[in-house]
């Protein structure tokens, strides 16, 4: 008897839930070069969320952005999340088979990765523009690929800490 595999790969769902996330960075942050002055910004909801509009030539929260070698800063920036991409799409390829939160969360840190690697290669720095202050406490500005990184990373954790299935 010959089995009949007809297990769904789910590898180009997934590479379209990057696909999607490339996207919406690209237009949101087309749409705060076009609607928002730099340095400027939209009051959502006062004291708490605002559409800013900032370049960031640093890292995540700005680190190294006050850096005396910005070329060396954007070109390790640009090297490390070369190989980010490569590897988080080797992990996608090789786990996508099925569906599965880790694949999803795969797929948001992907996308989030590409959309700002876009930016810094084009541009030379990545455009932010949500700003969240809770009280005194004022976020760093971001945007939807850093947004996304976060989400896929605290599915990875969730799928990090969750009860296991006994196996028998």
């Amino acid at each position: 008897m010959s089995s009949n595999n007809t297990t769904r790969d789910f590898r180009p769902y997934l590479l379209f839930i990057t696909a999607i996330v490339v996207l919406l960075d690209r237009f949101s942050k087309m749409w705060v070069d076009q609607h928002v002055a730099r340095g400027a910004f939209i009051t959502v909801i006062p004291g708490v969320f605002r559409i800013s509009h900032v370049f960031n030539t640093g890292a995540a929260f700005s680190l190294f952005a006050e850096s005396l070698s910005p070329a060396v800063v954007r070109n390790g920036l640009i090297a490390f999340s070369v190989v980010a991409v490569v590897v988080v799409l080797g992990m996608i390829w090789r786990m996508g088979k099925a569906v599965s939160a880790t694949g999803i969360a795969l797929a948001l840190i992907l996308g989030g990765a590409i959309g700002n690697l876009y930016d810094r290669v084009r541009f030379s720095y990545v455009v932010d523009f949500l700003e969240v202050r809770i009280v005194h406490y004022h976020w760093p500005d971001f945007n939807l690929a850093d947004s996304a990184i976060v989400i896929g990373a605290c599915l990875l954790l969730l799928e990090i800490f969750r009860q296991q299935p006994d196996e028998a």
